[in-house]
This record gives C-alpha cells, structure tokens and sequence, in this order.
C-alpha cells in the first residue's frame, strides 16, 4: 500500500475536506483529490461520502482512519524521541490530569515552569477520562489513583483528602457546625452524584446528604464548587490541596474527612529518556515538597 496515499487520505479523513487537507499538505484539492481516487480505486471500495458540505468517511473508511490514527500517534511518539536534545527542554508536552487538580493546583504553578524552559509548550487536557499513554493520547498524566495500564513508569506524588470548608463571612452569617448533624443547618455545596470523582470524595458526600442538608447545591467539578464556597452559598467538599493557595477557607468539622487518595504521576516507558518529560516530572515533584512545606507553615498538616 502507498504510504503517501494513506498520508493524504488521513489528511482528508482528519479535516473533513479536500481543500482543508491541502492546505494543510501544500497540495492542490485537484491533487488531493486524484490520490483519494486512487487509494479507493487500489482497495476497491468507497471510502468517503461526498457531500455538499463535506466529506463522511464510510464504514470502510472509518477502519482505514483507525489504522493510519494508530500509525500517526506512534510516529509522533518516535519523532518525540528524535527530537529530544541532550541539552534542552523545548518542544510540545501533553499533559492531562483532572478538571480539579488541573485548573486549581496545577495551572496556577505553570508560570514557574515556563520561566524556566520559556521554549516547552505544554498542551494541558483536563478531563476524568483516563487516556492511553501507551497510545500517545497524551505524554504524561497525573491521577488521582495508580494507572492500570501496561508499560507505564509510575511516581506516588503525594495523597489527597477531601474536607469541608466555608468562607468566613458565610459562618458569620450562618454559624459553625460542629457536629455531623448540624449539617441539616447549612446548604452542602458538592460534586454531583453523577459527575466523575474518586470514590473516597463519592462516599463522603453520600455520607454528608445522607444527613439531610437544609439545602443542596451541587456541580460536576471541584472548581464550581470552590467558586460556591467563596461566594458564600454555604459548607463545601473540597479536596485539600486548596488550602495553600486559599488560605482564608474556614475548616469546617475538621473530625469529618474522606480517606486518602494516592496522587501518581505517570508517562510511558519508551518516553523515559525524554527531556520534556523529565523537566515536567522534577518540576511538579519540587512544588509538590514545596507545597507541604507552605501547608506545615500554615498548621495545615
């Protein structure tokens, strides 16, 4: 089979578009569109649905999608390789890590690391999907429990517990609690039931509803309830690595906590000698100790 072909057929298959893909390819549609042609004409079926505002790819086409999808993340993991000097840290670097741990922890840190390596880009993806290293959906990730997944190197970074806050002016108002069923007293501001989180947060909002808040607010990621707290709607369930860089949060029952949550860091085994990698991998393991130091400066463990 014609390598280039299958190129600009995942060009096309990519983009949606004969004019697009060339724009991409530097090559005219009429070109991209003759080796379409030709690809289909050497397999001997139809790969695309044309249509007037593009292009469908067709059952047979989606197989031939996932097989050059396959061939381009393992080319973009050898090229990674490849373009790794021995004495700079630049080029791109995919990270992903959950909604919470990445917009509240994560991201507010991210300027040191580019003052250091001002060449690295990173492309930061947050989501509760756990993607496929191995595969390349991204380059490293940090989790909130140990991957599962093969061929993986492995770093316990630290643990997690998720507690209740409140802002100030809110207990002002409306009181401390100081017993679990003085919740029945207070709105609850917590992940929903149905959104993504670690179970050890999920059985301690169960636990907590179970007691019958006065009211109930509830949002599909930690940062909307991080933004209840602050606006004083009420006593939130919050992971406590906040507490460093939002220091005015209350503890509320601090006797009410869910069990720890392992925190790993992980990134594929043939990326072990990447420069990137091993820049990103020092960098959060220095804030990290430098993040418990601030907390036992602050009392907080």
């Amino acid at each position: 089979m014609d390598w280039d072909k299958l190129r600009i057929f995942h060009a096309v298959a990519d983009a949606g578009s004969l004019t697009h893909a060339g724009d991409r390819l530097n090559l005219s549609q009429s070109a991209v569109s003759r080796q379409i042609r030709a690809l289909e004409e050497s397999l001997n079926t139809t790969l695309f649905h044309r249509h007037a505002r593009g292009l469908i790819l067709t059952e047979q086409g989606e197989l031939l999608f996932e097989a050059t999808s396959s061939m381009s993340k393992r080319l973009e993991a050898a090229s990674a390789r490849i373009r790794d000097s021995e004495e700079e840290v630049f080029g791109e670097l995919k990270v992903t890590t959950t909604t919470g741990f990445g917009t509240l922890w994560l991201a507010p840190r991210l300027p040191k690391l580019f003052e250091k390596f001002p060449d690295l880009k990173i492309d930061l993806m947050l989501e509760e999907r756990v993607l496929d290293l191995p595969m390349r959906e991204a380059d490293v990730a940090i989790r909130m429990k140990e991957p599962s997944q093969a061929d993986l190197i492995r770093k316990r970074l630290m643990t997690v517990q998720m507690q209740l806050y409140a802002s100030r002016d809110y207990l002002d108002r409306a009181g401390m609690p100081t017993t679990m069923d003085d919740i029945s007293d207070h709105r609850l501001i917590c992940q929903s039931a149905g959104a993504h989180q670690v179970s050890a947060g999920a059985s301690l909002v169960q636990q907590l509803v179970s007691n019958g808040p006065h009211s109930l607010l509830t949002v599909n990621n930690y940062f909307g309830v991080l933004q209840g707290v602050l606006n004083n709607l009420g006593v939130g369930v919050l992971p406590d690595y906040l507490t460093e860089d939002f220091p005015h949060l209350v503890r509320v029952l601090p006797q009410i906590e869910s069990s720890e949550v392992p925190v790993f860091l992980a990134y594929p085994e043939e990326l072990r000698h990447s420069k990137r990698i091993s820049a990103f991998r020092d960098f959060v393991q220095d804030e990290i100790i430098l993040h418990r130091k601030q907390l036992r400066q602050l009392g907080k463990i």
